[in-house]
Protein backbone atom coordinates (compact mmCIF):
# COMPACT_ATOMS: atom_id res chain seq x y z
CA UNK A 1 0.00 0.00 0.00
CA UNK A 2 1.65 3.58 -0.81
CA UNK A 3 1.45 5.97 1.84
CA UNK A 4 -0.77 9.15 1.65
CA UNK A 5 0.21 12.25 0.47
CA UNK A 6 0.13 13.97 3.62
CA UNK A 7 2.24 11.00 4.57
CA UNK A 8 4.83 11.61 2.03
CA UNK A 9 5.13 15.15 2.60
CA UNK A 10 6.34 14.56 6.59
CA UNK A 11 8.39 11.29 5.98
CA UNK A 12 11.39 13.21 6.86
CA UNK A 13 10.12 14.56 10.63
CA UNK A 14 8.46 10.81 10.94
CA UNK A 15 11.54 9.15 10.40
CA UNK A 16 13.54 11.81 12.59
CA UNK A 17 10.71 11.45 15.41
CA UNK A 18 10.91 7.67 15.31
CA UNK A 19 14.81 7.91 15.73
CA UNK A 20 14.47 10.86 18.61
CA UNK A 21 11.91 8.32 20.73
CA UNK A 22 13.59 4.92 20.05
CA UNK A 23 17.09 5.02 19.66
CA UNK A 24 20.05 6.40 21.40
CA UNK A 25 24.06 4.82 20.78
CA UNK A 26 22.74 1.77 23.00
CA UNK A 27 19.45 1.41 21.13
CA UNK A 28 20.37 1.13 17.13
CA UNK A 29 17.49 0.77 14.28
CA UNK A 30 17.84 -0.79 10.52
CA UNK A 31 16.07 0.51 7.81
CA UNK A 32 13.66 -2.23 8.23
CA UNK A 33 13.22 -1.39 11.71
CA UNK A 34 12.15 2.39 10.86
CA UNK A 35 9.80 0.85 8.15
CA UNK A 36 7.83 -1.14 10.72
CA UNK A 37 8.01 1.64 13.06
CA UNK A 38 6.36 3.63 10.37
CA UNK A 39 3.85 1.59 9.43
CA UNK A 40 3.05 0.58 13.67
CA UNK A 41 3.21 4.53 14.66
CA UNK A 42 1.80 6.44 11.57
CA UNK A 43 0.59 4.11 9.28
CA UNK A 44 2.67 4.80 6.43
CA UNK A 45 3.96 1.91 3.96
CA UNK A 46 7.28 3.40 2.08
CA UNK A 47 10.24 1.29 0.64
CA UNK A 48 13.70 1.11 2.39
CA UNK A 49 14.78 3.56 -0.69
CA UNK A 50 12.53 6.24 0.26
CA UNK A 51 14.15 5.78 4.08
CA UNK A 52 17.64 5.77 3.28
CA UNK A 53 17.14 8.99 0.67
CA UNK A 54 15.41 10.62 3.88
CA UNK A 55 17.72 9.48 6.53
CA UNK A 56 20.28 11.22 4.26
CA UNK A 57 18.70 14.08 3.91
CA UNK A 58 18.04 14.81 7.75
CA UNK A 59 22.30 13.94 7.92
CA UNK A 60 22.76 16.05 5.28
CA UNK A 61 20.71 18.76 6.78
CA UNK A 62 23.14 18.78 9.91
CA UNK A 63 20.66 16.74 12.12
CA UNK A 64 22.55 14.75 15.08
CA UNK A 65 22.15 11.23 13.52
CA UNK A 66 24.81 8.66 13.42
CA UNK A 67 25.22 5.40 11.72
CA UNK A 68 27.76 2.58 10.93
CA UNK A 69 28.79 2.46 7.12
CA UNK A 70 30.53 -0.39 5.71
CA UNK A 71 32.02 -1.08 2.66
CA UNK A 72 30.76 -3.29 0.03
CA UNK A 73 32.54 -4.55 -3.88
CA UNK A 74 29.24 -5.43 -5.81
CA UNK A 75 29.17 -7.91 -8.65
CA UNK A 76 29.95 -5.20 -11.25
CA UNK A 77 33.26 -4.81 -9.21
CA UNK A 78 32.13 -1.09 -8.23
CA UNK A 79 31.71 -0.03 -4.57
CA UNK A 80 29.09 1.45 -2.66
CA UNK A 81 28.73 2.21 1.34
CA UNK A 82 25.96 -0.06 3.23
CA UNK A 83 24.90 1.93 6.43
CA UNK A 84 23.09 0.41 9.05
CA UNK A 85 22.62 0.95 13.38
CA UNK A 86 21.02 4.60 13.16
CA UNK A 87 20.61 6.44 16.16
CA UNK A 88 19.87 10.01 17.43
CA UNK A 89 22.64 11.40 19.34
CA UNK A 90 20.65 13.15 21.81
CA UNK A 91 21.53 16.75 23.19
CA UNK A 92 21.76 15.52 26.62
CA UNK A 93 22.57 12.41 28.40
CA UNK A 94 21.03 10.21 30.80
CA UNK A 95 22.89 10.94 33.22
CA UNK A 96 22.67 14.91 32.54
CA UNK A 97 18.80 14.37 32.41
CA UNK A 98 18.76 12.39 35.75
CA UNK A 99 20.80 15.76 37.38
CA UNK A 100 18.28 18.09 36.00
CA UNK A 101 15.38 16.32 37.30
CA UNK A 102 16.78 15.44 40.75
CA UNK A 103 17.82 19.40 40.78
CA UNK A 104 14.22 20.51 40.39
CA UNK A 105 12.80 17.06 42.71
CA UNK A 106 14.88 18.66 45.80
CA UNK A 107 14.22 22.11 45.26
CA UNK A 108 11.96 24.14 47.81
CA UNK A 109 11.55 26.71 45.26
CA UNK A 110 9.36 24.87 42.75
CA UNK A 111 5.74 24.22 43.74
CA UNK A 112 4.89 20.84 43.43
CA UNK A 113 2.77 20.93 40.62
CA UNK A 114 5.47 23.17 37.89
CA UNK A 115 7.96 20.47 39.29
CA UNK A 116 5.90 17.69 38.02
CA UNK A 117 5.35 19.55 34.80
CA UNK A 118 8.94 20.23 34.26
CA UNK A 119 9.67 16.84 34.74
CA UNK A 120 8.10 15.63 32.07
CA UNK A 121 8.75 17.93 29.68
CA UNK A 122 12.95 17.14 30.44
CA UNK A 123 11.90 13.63 30.35
CA UNK A 124 11.00 14.55 26.66
CA UNK A 125 14.21 15.19 25.69
CA UNK A 126 14.89 11.62 25.48
CA UNK A 127 13.65 8.79 24.69
CA UNK A 128 11.46 5.79 25.99
CA UNK A 129 14.32 4.34 27.56
CA UNK A 130 15.00 7.05 29.58
CA UNK A 131 11.23 7.77 30.20
CA UNK A 132 10.72 3.81 31.77
CA UNK A 133 13.41 4.42 34.11
CA UNK A 134 11.60 7.45 35.46
CA UNK A 135 9.45 5.22 37.61
CA UNK A 136 12.57 4.94 39.72
CA UNK A 137 12.69 8.56 40.18
CA UNK A 138 11.07 9.98 43.23
CA UNK A 139 11.38 13.16 45.48
CA UNK A 140 13.25 12.99 48.85
CA UNK A 141 10.37 11.60 52.00
CA UNK A 142 9.39 14.92 53.27
CA UNK A 143 10.55 17.27 51.20
CA UNK A 144 8.40 20.78 51.28
CA UNK A 145 7.79 22.63 47.88
CA UNK A 146 6.62 26.56 48.43
CA UNK A 147 2.61 26.51 47.96
CA UNK A 148 3.74 30.08 46.49
CA UNK A 149 2.45 29.82 42.78
CA UNK A 150 3.99 32.80 41.77
CA UNK A 151 7.64 31.75 42.09
CA UNK A 152 8.39 30.62 38.58
CA UNK A 153 6.86 33.62 37.66
CA UNK A 154 8.91 35.69 39.72
CA UNK A 155 11.94 34.27 38.43
CA UNK A 156 11.06 35.38 34.98
CA UNK A 157 10.13 38.50 35.78
CA UNK A 158 13.63 39.39 37.91
CA UNK A 159 15.43 37.77 35.42
CA UNK A 160 14.12 40.53 32.39
CA UNK A 161 14.67 43.06 34.87
CA UNK A 162 17.96 42.31 35.37
CA UNK A 163 18.75 42.19 31.90
CA UNK A 164 16.66 45.35 31.50
CA UNK A 165 19.24 47.10 34.72
CA UNK A 166 15.44 47.84 36.09
CA UNK A 167 14.42 48.25 39.70
CA UNK A 168 11.55 45.66 41.31
CA UNK A 169 9.23 46.10 44.01
CA UNK A 170 7.39 43.16 46.09
CA UNK A 171 5.89 42.45 48.72
CA UNK A 172 7.90 40.39 51.27
CA UNK A 173 6.04 37.67 53.90
CA UNK A 174 7.15 34.54 56.14
CA UNK A 175 5.14 31.87 56.85
CA UNK A 176 2.83 31.93 59.89
CA UNK A 177 0.75 29.46 62.39
CA UNK A 178 -1.69 28.76 59.72
CA UNK A 179 1.53 27.33 56.71
CA UNK A 180 0.69 30.30 54.75
CA UNK A 181 2.19 33.39 53.61
CA UNK A 182 1.69 36.80 55.27
CA UNK A 183 3.34 40.11 54.35
CA UNK A 184 6.24 40.91 56.68
CA UNK A 185 5.13 44.53 56.17
CA UNK A 186 2.26 46.74 54.58
CA UNK A 187 4.46 48.89 52.22
CA UNK A 188 6.50 47.12 49.48
CA UNK A 189 10.24 46.67 48.90
CA UNK A 190 11.73 48.35 46.38
CA UNK A 191 15.14 47.08 45.55
CA UNK A 192 17.96 46.89 42.72
CA UNK A 193 18.33 43.48 40.88
CA UNK A 194 22.04 42.08 40.27
CA UNK A 195 21.87 38.54 40.76
CA UNK A 196 19.66 35.31 41.37
CA UNK A 197 21.23 32.54 42.99
CA UNK A 198 20.59 29.08 44.30
CA UNK A 199 21.50 27.93 48.01
CA UNK A 200 20.30 24.86 49.79
CA UNK A 201 17.16 24.13 47.48
CA UNK A 202 16.02 27.84 47.33
CA UNK A 203 16.23 30.76 45.29
CA UNK A 204 17.85 34.14 46.17
CA UNK A 205 17.79 37.53 44.78
CA UNK A 206 20.67 39.09 45.63
CA UNK A 207 20.02 42.82 45.41
CA UNK A 208 20.40 46.65 46.98
CA UNK A 209 18.50 49.32 48.65
CA UNK A 210 19.09 52.78 47.06
CA UNK A 211 19.79 54.21 50.33
CA UNK A 212 22.72 51.64 50.93
CA UNK A 213 25.87 50.74 49.36
CA UNK A 214 25.45 46.77 50.70
CA UNK A 215 24.11 43.90 49.30
CA UNK A 216 20.75 42.44 50.84
CA UNK A 217 19.31 38.50 50.02
CA UNK A 218 15.81 37.86 49.90
CA UNK A 219 13.99 34.35 49.35
CA UNK A 220 11.92 34.79 45.36
CA UNK A 221 9.50 31.78 46.67
CA UNK A 222 8.71 34.20 50.15
CA UNK A 223 8.14 37.27 47.34
CA UNK A 224 4.55 38.07 45.70
CA UNK A 225 3.78 41.05 43.70
CA UNK A 226 6.86 41.27 41.74
CA UNK A 227 6.66 44.26 39.38
CA UNK A 228 9.20 45.70 37.21
CA UNK A 229 10.06 49.71 37.81
CA UNK A 230 10.43 51.95 35.18
CA UNK A 231 13.41 53.51 36.97
CA UNK A 232 17.12 52.44 36.32
CA UNK A 233 19.05 50.01 38.74
CA UNK A 234 21.75 51.45 40.72
CA UNK A 235 25.17 50.76 39.07
CA UNK A 236 26.93 47.71 40.00
CA UNK A 237 30.09 49.66 40.87
CA UNK A 238 28.14 52.05 42.93
CA UNK A 239 27.52 49.13 45.83
CA UNK A 240 30.22 47.70 48.07
CA UNK A 241 31.38 44.12 47.01
CA UNK A 242 30.51 44.72 43.06
CA UNK A 243 33.12 47.66 42.14
CA UNK A 244 34.86 44.88 39.55
CA UNK A 245 31.46 42.83 39.39
CA UNK A 246 29.85 39.76 41.62
CA UNK A 247 32.19 37.34 42.41
CA UNK A 248 29.32 34.96 43.21
CA UNK A 249 31.68 32.23 44.77
CA UNK A 250 33.14 34.48 47.14
CA UNK A 251 29.89 35.85 48.30
CA UNK A 252 28.28 32.87 48.83
CA UNK A 253 30.96 31.18 50.93
CA UNK A 254 30.79 34.45 52.63
CA UNK A 255 27.07 34.20 53.29
CA UNK A 256 25.99 30.90 54.01
CA UNK A 257 22.49 30.91 54.62
CA UNK A 258 22.17 33.86 53.01
CA UNK A 259 22.49 36.48 56.05
CA UNK A 260 23.36 39.71 54.32
CA UNK A 261 25.41 41.42 57.56
CA UNK A 262 28.97 42.41 56.38
CA UNK A 263 31.28 39.56 56.41
CA UNK A 264 34.10 39.72 58.68
CA UNK A 265 37.51 37.80 59.13
CA UNK A 266 36.57 34.54 61.77
CA UNK A 267 39.55 32.49 63.69
CA UNK A 268 38.22 28.79 64.42
CA UNK A 269 39.03 26.07 66.48
CA UNK A 270 38.70 23.38 64.71
CA UNK A 271 39.02 19.14 64.77
CA UNK A 272 41.22 18.10 62.05
CA UNK A 273 37.91 15.37 61.60
CA UNK A 274 35.79 18.41 60.47
CA UNK A 275 38.08 20.07 58.01
CA UNK A 276 35.74 18.31 55.52
CA UNK A 277 32.72 19.85 56.79
CA UNK A 278 34.61 23.60 56.29
CA UNK A 279 34.90 22.18 52.69
CA UNK A 280 31.80 21.63 52.15
CA UNK A 281 30.66 24.94 53.07
CA UNK A 282 33.23 27.41 52.49
CA UNK A 283 34.59 25.82 50.06
CA UNK A 284 38.15 26.29 49.13
CA UNK A 285 37.89 30.14 51.36
CA UNK A 286 39.56 29.57 54.01
CA UNK A 287 43.59 29.16 55.71
CA UNK A 288 44.83 26.78 57.94
CA UNK A 289 46.73 29.36 59.80
CA UNK A 290 49.84 28.89 62.00
CA UNK A 291 49.69 28.48 65.81
CA UNK A 292 51.88 31.99 66.07
CA UNK A 293 48.95 33.49 64.53
CA UNK A 294 46.08 31.95 66.67
CA UNK A 295 48.02 32.57 69.99
CA UNK A 296 46.94 36.12 70.01
CA UNK A 297 43.44 35.67 70.42
CA UNK A 298 41.71 35.50 73.37
CA UNK A 299 40.43 31.91 73.23
CA UNK A 300 43.61 30.59 72.43
CA UNK A 301 44.89 27.12 73.52
CA UNK A 302 47.80 24.91 71.90
CA UNK A 303 46.89 22.39 69.42
CA UNK A 304 47.38 18.87 69.49
CA UNK A 305 47.76 16.52 66.71
CA UNK A 306 43.89 16.37 66.40
CA UNK A 307 43.01 20.32 66.39
CA UNK A 308 44.15 23.17 64.38
CA UNK A 309 43.05 26.83 63.49
CA UNK A 310 41.26 28.05 60.72
CA UNK A 311 40.67 31.84 59.12
CA UNK A 312 37.84 32.50 56.98
CA UNK A 313 35.88 35.21 56.00
CA UNK A 314 32.02 35.06 56.78
CA UNK A 315 28.77 36.81 57.78
CA UNK A 316 28.45 37.05 61.67
CA UNK A 317 25.26 36.14 61.88
CA UNK A 318 25.67 32.92 59.32
CA UNK A 319 28.61 32.20 61.26
CA UNK A 320 26.79 31.87 65.04
CA UNK A 321 24.62 29.23 63.21
CA UNK A 322 27.11 27.00 61.38
CA UNK A 323 29.43 27.45 65.04
CA UNK A 324 26.53 26.14 66.77
CA UNK A 325 25.47 23.47 64.32
CA UNK A 326 29.11 22.19 64.55
CA UNK A 327 29.57 23.17 68.14
CA UNK A 328 31.20 19.35 69.04
CA UNK A 329 34.02 20.21 66.11
CA UNK A 330 34.31 23.86 66.15
CA UNK A 331 34.73 26.97 68.37
CA UNK A 332 34.78 30.37 67.30
CA UNK A 333 38.28 31.85 68.89
CA UNK A 334 37.61 35.55 67.20
CA UNK A 335 35.68 38.11 66.79
CA UNK A 336 35.71 38.40 70.67
CA UNK A 337 32.17 39.78 70.66
CA UNK A 338 31.02 36.83 68.42
CA UNK A 339 32.49 34.22 70.61
CA UNK A 340 30.93 35.78 73.79
CA UNK A 341 27.20 35.57 71.87
CA UNK A 342 27.20 32.53 70.73
CA UNK A 343 28.69 31.27 74.49
CA UNK A 344 26.04 33.19 75.76
CA UNK A 345 23.26 31.34 73.73
CA UNK A 346 25.11 28.22 74.52
CA UNK A 347 23.86 28.92 78.05
CA UNK A 348 20.55 29.52 77.50
CA UNK A 349 20.47 26.85 75.51
CA UNK A 350 21.70 24.35 78.33
CA UNK A 351 19.25 26.76 80.61
CA UNK A 352 16.16 25.75 78.88
CA UNK A 353 17.64 21.93 78.49
CA UNK A 354 18.01 21.62 82.62
CA UNK A 355 14.75 23.26 83.50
Amino acid sequence: MAYPTSGKKMLNICILDILKKYTDCDHTMDQKDIMRKLTEDYDITVDRKSIKANLDCLFDYGYEIECTKTERIKKDGTKEIITSNWYYNHEFDDSELRMMIDSILFSKTIPAGQASELIKKIAGLSNIYFTNKMTHVSSLPGLEHTSNQQTLYNVGLIDDAISEKKQISFVYNNYWEDKKLHPRREEPYIVNPYQMVANDGKYYLVCNYDKYDTLSNYRVDKMTQVKIINKPAKKRDKVKGMEHGLNLPKHMAEHIYMFADEPVTIILRVKKSAISDIVDWFGSNFDVVDESIARQYEGFRETTDAVTYVRLVCSRQAMSHWAMQYGTSVEVIYPTELRTQIGEAVKEMNNRYND
